[in-house]
């Protein structure tokens, strides 16, 4: 079966400013298979690069499905400013795998009017937390099953982000969550 989980934190390209960061054009690398039967479920964002359809979120999460056409549903949801209290945003979408090891997807939100690229960069052997981007390296999005992650791999992940994978993370947003 198809798909893979695209959208990760929030909204994630759901109107994508794409802003070049990388010194160079060297293709991105993605982790060599996602099954996508592990990958589905929610996920919290633990940090992103700025996005300008995330004013001010918090509290941001992405829950990923399986369709029955092998894609994947997407929701994305965040609170703005306060991550109890805040107004509630969401936005619904969907994923498809480009190839077979559903390490890149293409997202879609508002019924395909837009698009953007969801990569898997770096992802825990036991589906824990995620590291994902796009090609043009405009997002970056660390994301974890629980709304806290542990500093040791957060600044382990950070530092892949730039040293392995050539962000510019001067920028990065550490995000707001309630603990469970």
């Amino acid at each position: 079966m198809k798909g893979l989980v695209k959208g990760f934190g929030v909204f994630l390209l759901a109107f994508g400013a794409h802003f070049s960061w990388a010194d160079s054009e060297s293709e991105l690398e993605t982790v060599p298979y996602v099954d996508v039967y592990q990958y589905v479920g929610k996920w919290y964002e633990i940090a992103r690069l700025p996005q300008i359809f995330q004013p001010a979120c918090t509290a941001v999460t992405a829950d990923y499905g399986l369709n029955d056409d092998g894609t994947l549903s997407v929701f994305n949801f965040c609170r703005i400013l306060h991550p109890k209290y805040g107004f509630p945003i969401s936005v619904q979408g969907s994923a498809t795998p480009i190839d077979e090891t559903n390490s890149k997807l293409a997202v879609s939100f508002f019924d395909g009017k837009t698009n953007g690229n969801y990569w898997v960069l770096e992802l825990d052997p036991t589906y824990q937390w995620s590291l994902v981007g796009d090609p043009d390296r405009s997002s970056l999005y660390l994301l974890s099953r629980t709304p806290q992650l542990d500093e040791a791999i957060i600044d382990e992940l950070l530092d892949l982000a730039v040293v392995k994978h050539g962000y510019n993370i001067d920028h990065i947003i550490m995000t707001k969550q309630l603990p469970l």
